[in-house]
């Protein structure tokens, strides 16, 4: 294939006939095929089946300290799944906090309670300001942009290089700017860009001097155990290297089970310095009688320690790698050539990140709905769902099926192809 710059009006004419009756073809299969989130499929979910039947009798209940995991406490969390996620983030327990089944509504009450009280170091809460203000490394995760929009939280786009964020940007605004309360990262096969931020922006951040003293790191390493394979991407503990740099309050970590067992139905926690966790203890004792006791304890007795998990994970990649594969395989086979699509090839996590002509993002979406593959909407990636060049699309293999995956791409690739041609013929 040539570059589609290169074809005169009547190729260009020729070539958009020929999708236009190939889409055709396809709307009339009448397909409802579903790429819109990062989803594990059935198969994944079936992976931890045995989960569900861990408890065997009553003496099943207790904790390693003797606690009865039916009933109210453990505010922080039992011993043994604090011990568990300092295996897995390579932290002190005592830096560990157990929550329920979602990080990211850990991540959403950690705004709240900063909304309503503040943090540690804050001099007011952040409720109280004419406006604070977020960074948010972008493409990024619409989530994460959400919560923001929630609270009232003015988002500011900070550029993705292939290490990470553009540190030089983070690094001149917090400083500048006191409304400036914190930044969201994705440090380990980023939402959507499956990139890994290198040891240097790891250190910069653990190093940074913000004007607010409140500031902080949301490090949202949901995807630090997503390999594809043995070849894996490393990331340098965030926690470790802010105390190294004399900085150990600025970050708030956050991870879960979500992707390793059940989606809604596993245990995330939240990692700070022990100054952050005691302040959070202290609003959490009011927010919360405790969390869900049985379901750490169910985790606990199925993983057993980190290598439990580790060769959980071996058995995801086994289903997803082939998926991914699929997603590359489809880009390359339709697009390479035309020059209208760049794709990022990740080594884990959950998405590939596919950046289409100026102007595309939406009429691809559009058209494949319109076809019945539903994707990501087209700037989603960014905050307020507006994409300032409408070029990025989040593809998300896991959830179809293998043949249904494969029609998707075909589709999606035929789709991006029509909405380029039409950009080419109105020029």
């Amino acid at each position: 294939m040539k570059p589609l710059s290169s074809y005169s009006k009547e190729e260009l004419t020729a070539f958009k006939n020929e999708l236009d009756k190939k889409y055709s073809d396809y709307k009339s299969m009448n397909l409802k095929l579903d790429m819109s989130r990062g989803k594990p499929g059935k198969d994944q979910l079936d992976l931890s089946n045995e989960l569900l039947f861990i408890f065997k009798n009553s003496n099943d209940f207790y904790a390693s300290d003797g606690f009865d995991c039916r009933n109210y406490g453990q505010l922080e969390g039992i011993p043994e799944a604090r011990e568990l996620f300092s295996q897995l983030l390579e932290v002190a327990p005592s830096k560990i906090i157990i929550g329920g089944n979602s990080s990211l509504n850990m991540m959403f009450d950690a705004i709240a309670r900063a909304m309503t009280n503040g943090v540690l170091n804050s001099e007011k809460p952040w409720g109280k300001y004419d406006k604070i203000k977020f960074l948010c490394p972008v493409p990024g995760y619409d989530r994460h942009f959400s919560i923001c929009q929630h609270f009232g939280i003015e988002m500011i786009n900070i550029k993705m290089n292939q290490d990470g964020p553009d540190m030089d940007m983070v690094e001149k605004l917090v400083s500048e700017d006191d409304t400036i309360k914190g930044i969201w990262c994705v440090p380990m096969y980023s939402n959507p860009e499956g990139k890994t931020y290198s040891n240097e922006v790891v250190r910069r951040f653990a190093n940074l001097k913000p004007k607010a003293l409140d500031f902080k790191i949301f490090w949202d390493n949901a995807y630090a155990f997503h390999h594809l394979s043995d070849e894996k991407d490393s990331v340098l503990n965030i926690i470790d290297e802010c105390e190294k740099a004399g900085n150990p309050d600025i970050v708030f970590e956050f991870a879960s089970t979500s992707k390793i067992s059940f989606p809604g139905g596993g245990i995330a926690a939240i990692v700070a310095s022990d100054n952050n966790i005691n302040e959070i203890k202290k609003q959490l004792f009011v927010q919360t009688i405790g969390p869900d006791k049985l379901n750490q304890l169910r985790h606990v007795k199925y993983f057993g320690d980190a290598n439990g998990v580790y060769e959980h994970m071996k058995k995801h990649a086994e289903i997803l790698k082939p998926k991914f594969e699929i997603v590359l395989n489809a880009l390359s086979c339709e697009l390479d050539g035309l020059e209208i699509a760049s794709y990022n090839n990740p080594r884990g996590g959950y998405f590939i990140s596919l950046d289409v002509p100026e102007g595309c993002a939406k009429r691809t979406v559009q058209l494949a709905k319109e076809a019945g593959v539903v994707l990501t909407g087209a700037g989603a990636t960014f905050p307020y769902g507006k994409d300032p060049l409408d070029r990025n699309i989040r593809i998300a293999p896991t959830f179809p099926p293998v043949n249904e995956l494969e029609m998707a791409m075909n589709l999606l690739c035929l789709c991006l192809k029509i909405a380029a041609l039409e950009k080419c013929l109105s020029m």
